[in-house]
């Protein structure tokens, strides 16, 4: 299974006119280019390139024998630019939109000559990126599996990700307090509520609850750049696919929502399968239960599983 790092050198100018020089990575896992069908997975907010193998955040559901199966396929994920797991950051991150992230990666298939893909999944901004890319490319692949997200930013999400700039640009710890907002909109009242039922931790004079959202603020900020955080957290507040374009794509859509989720509202994505299927689209939708509302794309992978091994 190839798992090295791999580059593109690019030069693209953004939307907003600004000219860069990116070094898109990527990586392989599975079977080599052109020999099997191609499954692109896009990454959310702060995932990465390493979708499968021992550090794989992706691993329950793509890997040998797993329903993204690696002796099948060939799975392709890139990196956004400035994401930092490569070392490239973005100091002007508001130059970018996801409609950009699309392009590059539009851009990066191009130099791997690759014209067609059997599936593009993403979770999450993945997702919404994903939107962009079939907007701009309607015929770029046969499957279209959507999770968690939708096709444009809502304002409720809008505005959890503005709480996010305000503590993103605080000068006393601010990717720590970011990540705590953060978590408690990934996660519902009912499923901190009844993991940790107030128990409160004596050595630690706090609640359990309160170690734990501590616990993963600084645990990201050992491991992700604020830069990068700041970069995302634009990203997904500006997913804006004109909602005519939604028409044009070809590909057989497989919307999937989570019940719970607070960010992206199960009734939102339901309104745009509904839609599309008013329009004669091909495209069916899902809906994962659970209690732990965002992440549960990432949690609830017997659900998942069961659901995408119906339709790849």
């Amino acid at each position: 299974m190839k798992t090295e790092l791999n580059y593109i050198n690019l030069t693209y100018q953004t939307n907003s006119e600004k000219e860069y020089h990116i070094p898109l990575s990527y990586q392989l896992f599975g079977k080599d280019l052109f020999t099997a069908p191609i499954i692109l997975i896009n990454h959310a907010l702060t995932g990465n390139s390493e979708v499968s193998g021992e550090k794989g955040w992706w691993k329950q559901l793509v890997g040998e024998n797993q329903i993204v199966d690696t002796n099948q396929y060939t799975v392709l994920c890139f990196n956004i630019p400035g994401n930092g797991y490569d070392d490239f950051l973005i100091e002007d991150y508001e130059d970018f939109t996801p409609s950009d992230i699309a392009s590059i990666f539009l851009k990066g298939l191009e130099a791997l000559h690759i014209k067609k893909i059997y599936a593009i999944i993403g979770g999450s901004l993945g997702g919404g990126i994903a939107w962009e890319m079939l907007a701009k490319q309607p015929k770029l692949a046969e499957i279209f599996i959507p999770i968690a997200c939708d096709y444009r930013t809502h304002d409720w999400l809008h505005a959890q990700c503005l709480v996010q700039k305000f503590l993103l640009d605080d000068k006393e710890e601010p990717l720590q307090k970011a990540r705590i907002h953060a978590m408690l909109c990934y996660r519902t009242p009912q499923s901190l509520n009844d993991r940790f039922q107030n128990q409160y931790n004596q050595d630690k004079q706090r609640l359990e609850s309160e170690d734990w959202l501590v616990y993963h603020g600084n645990a990201l900020n050992e491991r992700f750049s604020l830069k990068a955080y700041k970069l995302m957290n634009h990203l997904l507040m500006n997913i804006n696919v004109a909602e005519e374009a939604l028409e044009n794509i070809q590909a057989r859509m497989h919307m999937i929502s989570v019940d719970t989720d607070l960010f992206f509202p199960a009734s939102e994505i339901r309104m745009c399968f509904e839609d599309l299927r008013e329009k004669n689209k091909n495209v069916s939708y899902h809906e994962i239960q659970s209690m732990h509302g965002h992440d549960a794309f990432l949690m609830e992978y017997q659900q998942l599983n069961n659901i995408i091994k119906n339709i790849l």
